[in-house]
């Protein structure tokens, strides 16, 4: 692995000396499918966001493509049309890093703030692998770019509070910016108590607290090359799960990286990233504080990432070419530890993941043809290696009893292709795409022991054996615009073969108390999943306008089952008032109700709803010194409802008045 890095990193710096090469191209437009939200402190301007201080998972669920699955107040796990986080590809400024929890309790969202990120980039479906292989989708993270602005120190700080969980949070920003280096610091800080859903009914466990510092620095070798690092350390302690029989007593993560960046718009290589990066992830569970439970248990685990990546962007002619060298080295390790109630009996201890070591290393390239100056061709293909290990000599053996031939090793090779065609005219805009990809099975798909699943109250059993998970997809999208009016539609088809999901094992017993059974991880022959949306906005004038989306989605098996956690019609409608220093949205979301839920899974039915939101806010300022409030009620009708997202229908908050107050010095 050591002889490994060592010559990866030597293939990066010979590519950044072949990058002197000088030729000459005329640079063209091009259309980027990717979807981006704004994120962050930083952008304080940009006082039209609902809440300065909302959580990532707050803004993610913006996103048509996004919903975000509750298992209680915090760490909300990401979906992308309608696949789940085994089936997406999440980084931090394309770094690869991997929870701990074998119950999925710590999504990778969860271990950075708004505080770190300057945006965050969404591609859908093989749009999404320049990171790494996905079927679903990717998610970055995207930390702020080197920021060499002359413009010395500047301060900004944040303070916010809201009434359903007495739910506290502030932040600091402290930045320093010259000609050759740059410093920026940040923390943030998070608590609340137990929310309120409607007709004020507690919600027991959903409590949690939280902080997040970060550190970024740069210095400017020349005008074409810089040096950066980074570090991120977020803790989160006492987070409650209501919709799980367990909380979390230590979420915590280090996430550091160091980088090289190249650029010059002479050269055929206009810009040249080397990133080398590690994060390490502790998550403890525990069930200390829950009454009466069956036994007790602790259920740690580590997720240890090593990494690297080498970006490129070059032109010639019509071309604009992107490519990305990468790999990583991850260790995943989790322990349940069972503790009867009768003293005098031994406790009873297993390896849930048996210290799995994966292997990746790929190279990803892209291609934006410009055919004129309205159609362009986008191509993108993936290709890696993928291989993963049992390291435990005791995990191994007991999968060997259920999978006796299996080997210590398992290696794979991965391919991603597609294609997508823009065509941008002066009131319309189209885009048309194709796509292929695979994916290995996660570690709790191929390797999970008794992994207890409270959705369906089963446990689950990992397998080595699976093949490689494959799709196939079209996507088409459209926008029209008619004076005052814009409309826009957007669907995708994913067609997905060897389709990973757990099957009941009537043979076997559970180890949980009170489960219904046992599943194994098996595959479908195929399942297919659809999604479509359409978009419409209208201005009445400079200061009102109106926005309105409904969407549609499916998901059904070759089994002709549903399949689980499938979003059923949604809506929302907002009408906007928008000022230079004030700004108003009343708003109204919602879905229908759940007629196509997955009881094979263990869903059922969930009612419609629909939700009103007013949110408010103003820019002013005192001398050189700008602040920006935000306020505002949620639920304002204080509606009781839970959708198909919330674990077990937890139920969402009630009403929440709100206010968060910035001020940039």
């Amino acid at each position: 692995m050591k002889k490994f890095i060592i010559f990866s990193i030597s293939l990066f710096f010979s590519g950044f000396t072949f990058a002197q090469e000088n030729t000459t191209f005329t640079k063209k437009d091009t259309t980027k499918l990717e979807e981006v939200i704004v994120l962050g402190r930083r952008k304080l301007s940009n006082y039209r966001q609902e809440k300065t201080l909302s959580s990532i998972d707050e803004f993610l669920e913006k996103s048509n493509k996004i919903t975000m699955i509750k298992r209680g107040n915090y760490a909300w796990e990401p979906s992308i049309n309608n696949m789940t986080s085994d089936r997406l590809s999440v980084t931090i400024d394309g770094m690869q890093i991997f929870g701990a929890c074998t119950d999925k309790m710590d999504p990778i969202t969860s271990y950075v703030d708004v505080s770190n990120l300057e945006k965050v980039s969404i591609g859908s479906g093989q749009e999404g692998t320049e990171n790494g292989h996905c079927v679903g989708g990717n998610i970055d993270l995207q930390i702020p770019k080197s920021k060499y602005f002359e413009s010395g120190l500047k301060t900004s700080a944040d303070v916010g509070y809201e009434t359903n969980g007495n739910y506290k949070t502030g932040g600091l920003d402290v930045e320093y910016s010259g000609n050759k280096f740059y410093i920026n610091a940040d923390g943030i800080y998070r608590k609340s108590d137990n929310y309120d859903a409607g007709n004020s009914k507690e919600i027991l466990y959903s409590q949690f607290e939280k902080f997040n510092v970060s550190l970024q620095t740069g210095y400017k070798l020349s005008e074409n090359q810089s040096f950066d690092a980074h570090i991120i350390y977020d803790k989160a302690t006492d987070v409650g799960y209501p919709a799980l029989p367990m909380d979390v007593s230590l979420a915590e993560a280090l996430i550091t990286s160091v980088n090289h960046n190249y650029s010059n718009d002479s050269t055929f290589i206009k810009t040249l990233e080397t990133k080398l990066y590690f994060n390490t992830i502790t998550h403890i569970m525990d069930d200390s504080k829950r009454p009466d439970v069956p036994i007790r248990m602790d259920m740690p685990g580590w997720s240890d990432t090593y990494g690297f990546y080498s970006k490129a962007t070059a032109q010639v002619n019509k071309h604009l070419l992107a490519f990305n060298f990468n790999g990583f080295y991850n260790r995943a390790l989790a322990e349940m530890t069972m503790y009867p109630n009768d003293s005098d009996q031994p406790a009873m201890f297993m390896y849930t993941w048996p210290d799995i070591r994966t292997l990746y290393t790929g190279i990803y390239a892209k291609d934006s043809y410009a055919l004129n100056n309205q159609e362009t061709i986008v191509t993108s293909l993936r290709l890696g290696y993928h291989r993963n290990k049992i390291a435990k000599a005791v995990g191994l053996e007991s999968l060997q009893i259920f999978y006796p031939e299996i080997d210590a090793t398992k290696s794979r090779f991965l391919t991603s292709f597609s294609s997508n065609y823009n065509l941008k005219k002066e009131k319309s805009n189209y885009s048309f795409g194709v796509g292929y990809g695979e994916r290995a099975p996660s570690v709790s798909e191929g390797y999970g022991f008794f992994l207890y699943n409270s959705f369906d109250n089963y446990d689950n059993i990992g397998n080595p054996t699976l093949k490689n998970e494959k799709a196939i997809e079209a996507n088409f999208k459209a926008d029209y615009i008619f004076n005052n009016f814009t409309i826009g539609l957007e669907s995708s088809y994913f067609y997905l073969m060897d389709y990973i999901i757990g099957n009941i094992d009537t043979t076997l017993s559970p180890m949980t108390i009170g489960a219904n059974g046992v599943r194994v991880y098996n595959a479908l022959p195929n399942a297919s999943i659809f999604d479509m949306y359409v978009n419409t906005s209208y201005k009445f004038s400079n200061t009102i306008s109106a926005n309105a989306s409904v969407g549609y989605n499916y998901g059904k098996g070759s089994n002709n089952k549903n399949l689980p956690l499938i979003k059923p019609f949604s809506f929302l409608a907002e009408l906007n008032y928008n000022i230079k220093t004030f700004n108003a949205a009343l708003q109204l979301e919602g879905n229908g109700n759940q007629s196509n839920y997955s009881n094979f899974y263990g869903e059922d039915e969930t009612p419609s709803y629909s939700v009103l939101n007013l949110n408010l806010g103003h820019v002013f300022f005192l001398d050189t010194n700008k602040f920006i409030l935000k306020y505002g009620v949620e639920n304002i009708l204080d509606t009781t409802y839970s959708t198909y997202a919330d674990w077990n229908n937890i139920q969402r908050q009630g009403r929440n008045f709100y206010m968060n107050v910035s001020v940039v010095f």
